[in-house]
Formats: structure tokens, sequence, C-alpha cells
């Protein structure tokens, strides 16, 4: 038997994905947990960390959050629109 992968359920897991790090909020939650993107000060003469991988992950969150926005919107209308027609 043949293995034919579904790409509408890859598809939607990826849009849902995108979209709960689209809401994360930076002042409720990743504050709380230490993830957020304000730089502080590495100390006297210290470099500041930004190969770590929490480093490069609150990057990417904010990288999300800043250039899916727009994009998030058109998205999630036409798979509403497409949802409800198809289901």
């Amino acid at each position: 038997m043949l293995f034919i992968p579904n790409f509408g359920g890859l598809f939607q897991v990826a849009i849902l994905l995108v979209n709960a790090i689209a809401v994360l909020s930076e002042d409720r939650f990743l504050a709380r947990i230490g993830w957020s993107n304000v730089p502080t000060d590495p100390g006297f003469g210290g470099i500041q960390e930004t190969t770590s991988v929490k480093a490069r992950t609150i990057n990417l969150i904010t990288s999300v959050r800043t250039l899916m926005r727009i994009p998030l919107i058109f998205i999630n209308t036409v798979v509403i629109i497409y949802e409800l027609v198809l289901g």
C-alpha cells in the first residue's frame, strides 16, 4: 500500500503553528518566562549571547510576529472561506 501524504492537513497544521506564534503576547507571556526581546546589559565588558538556542528562538518569534501579521490575515480568511464552502 502506498502512503500518500495529506498536504491539506499539513498546510493547516503549519498555519495553526504560525498563528500560535503570532498571537503570543510579549508582555503577558514571554516576559514572564524570561523570553522577552528586551536587550539586557551583558555586564561590564561582557558579551551578549546571541548564538544560543534561546536567543535564536526569541528572534524567530519576533520575526514571525513582525513579518507574518498581514499575510496571516489573508491566509486565515482564505482558509476559513475554503472550510465553510468545501468543508
